[in-house]
């Protein structure tokens, strides 16, 4: 395994772990997969679904061979995160007009996000590194995430969070996990520029989508969907585009597989973003080969609310080499597809909404074609953004509640609407 810079190609030497190359690259780790044997894993990553109380427990751990594996054992910190449901719903289904749908609840992991898929992974490495201090800079699910795996290492956890703009909840959960969260006033792009400049002077070790390993751990998103689908993939895989570490790392995991001889094809992948969040999407859409930062974003579904994503050219390449998709939707189009996964029951944030938003988009700018199938990755928990969950429910009379004597009669009345 070897650190080297995605623009310019060098190697990090061993020593002082960076986050960037000199030459202003983001990084990434190149396993050498020499002598593996894809038939082999697979049943080793079988029997190990039937693991409870080891590091192979977790769905992210049980493929340590295309993780991190030099990583000892004794280093991991896991909470068996991963082995999240994949879930069919004939109600999305019919409503998106497509063959079939899939929908990864990523939602499901400890914290309540996708965000532990990488986390676990970040914290063990810091950790075998001798880091006390773990850092971020979050609108909130990275924050709860890194505050949790923090606190089962017994290590220090500081978040540095947006004053406006971000789900109290998700303050608070980090909070509850004992991390100090430090608010600043300024963006998401604001607090990633602060620590990649001051960072290795604050003796920190930064858990932000900047740092490779996370990007390893978040891999394990679709060999998890892969491997429950017997290694047979949908057509398209769909995914909100935030920082777009997800969209990175899904490309990467799906490169692997495909090198190693997992799966047979490649799927397309298409990126959603929010309306008033879009940098990427209208990079992509215009033709352009670099990125204009949005200087305010602005959209409810604050997990996406990122002006300048990290990871837009590992996206940029790994779309235009495969065929993948961009679009935007507005906030509104986020909460209408979200009131329908949460009366799937299902369920999830305004975030994970935007994938199903995007494909009734792409299906009517006909990219993705009636005839496919669609795997949606839902990144966040239902319950992460209760303010705009109580804003939209109770607004205009969408959902409200009854009250009532404790009767027959009154309990009756409301039951059959009379």
């Amino acid at each position: 395994m070897k650190i080297v810079c995605y623009e310019c190609g060098k190697e990090q030497k061993d020593g002082n772990f960076v986050y960037r190359c000199s030459c202003g690259g983001l990084l990434e780790v190149i396993h050498d997969f020499t002598g593996l044997d894809a038939e082999k894993l697979k049943r080793l990553f079988a029997q190990r679904l039937s693991e409870r109380m080891s590091v192979y427990a977790s769905g992210v751990w049980s493929y340590k061979e295309l993780i991190h594996p030099e990583l000892a054992e004794s280093d991991i910190v896991t909470k068996y995160e991963g082995n999240t449901g994949l879930y069919r719903s004939e109600q999305i289904r019919s409503a998106l007009g497509i063959r079939e749908l899939w929908l990864k609840a990523q939602s499901e992991n400890p914290s309540g996000s996708f965000k532990d898929n990488g986390m676990t992974v970040a914290i063990s490495h810091g950790r075998a590194l001798g880091f006390e201090r773990f850092t971020c800079t979050s609108t909130g699910n990275t924050s709860s995430s890194l505050a949790m795996y923090a606190a089962l290492a017994e290590k220090e956890a500081i978040a540095l969070v947006p004053r406006k703009q971000i789900s109290l909840n998700k303050v608070l959960q980090t909070l509850a996990y004992g991390a100090k969260v430090i608010g600043f006033d300024g963006t998401y792009d604001d607090g990633i520029r602060f620590y990649e400049r001051y960072g290795r002077e604050l003796g920190v070790y930064i858990c932000n989508s900047i740092n490779p390993f996370r990007i390893e751990g978040q891999k394990s998103i679709v060999y998890e969907m892969a491997q429950s689908l017997n290694w047979e993939l949908p057509d398209w895989i769909v995914i909100p585009g935030g920082a777009l570490s997800n969209v990175t790392a899904l490309g990467k995991g799906l490169q692997d597989m495909l090198e190693l001889g997992f799966i047979r094809r490649m799927p397309k992948v298409a990126v959603v973003q929010a309306e008033g969040a879009s940098p990427f999407h209208m990079m992509m859409s215009q033709g352009k080969r670099n990125l204009e930062p949005v200087e305010r974003p602005s959209t409810i579904a604050s997990a996406m609310n990122i002006g300048n994503p990290p990871s837009w050219s590992k996206a940029r390449d790994f779309l235009s080499r495969t065929g993948g998709e961009t679009c935007s939707v507005t906030d509104e189009e986020i909460m209408e597809a979200k009131a329908l996964v949460d009366r799937s029951g299902i369920g999830c944030e305004p975030a994970s909404a935007a994938t199903v938003a995007g494909v009734w988009k792409l299906i009517a700018e006909k990219k993705i074609g009636a005839e496919e199938s669609v795997a949606c990755i839902l990144t966040g928990n239902l319950l992460k953004d209760t303010d705009v969950l109580r804003e939209y429910l109770l607004k205009d009379g969408r959902a409200q509640m009854l009250a009532a004597d404790l009767t027959v009669e009154s309990l009756e009345r409301l039951i059959r609407g009379s």
